[in-house]
């Protein structure tokens, strides 16, 4: 006999859970129904769940000022190779693929 969960859950999380797990090749019954199956056989959430705490330092902060230079040589070493995209392309791509 199997039952019936029904969850409610905001429009735009169900918009983009529903084109993320579509991505990942399934749908998102199927992904909660796994989530529920590995819930079960770790006894407990199958993730780490923790408190996102933000860094009260800067990661720039342990990098020497030749450290920084050199990275940012690299970067308009890209840009002039053409590695490099406009920020305005990649917000868009990043819109249409996530549903931003």
């Amino acid at each position: 006999m199997a039952s019936t969960i029904q969850v409610r859950v905001d429009d735009d999380l169900k918009r983009k859970s529903d084109m993320l797990f579509r991505d990942l090749g399934t749908d998102t019954t199927t992904a909660i129904r796994m989530f529920l199956t590995q819930a079960v056989a770790n006894n407990g959430f199958p993730f780490e769940i923790k408190k996102n705490i933000r860094a009260e330092y800067d990661s720039y902060e342990t990098m020497t000022e030749e450290e920084i230079l050199a990275k940012l040589k690299r970067s308009r070493e890209h840009c002039e190779d053409g590695r490099c995209r406009e920020a305005d392309k990649v917000i868009s791509d990043l819109r249409g693929k996530y549903g931003l």
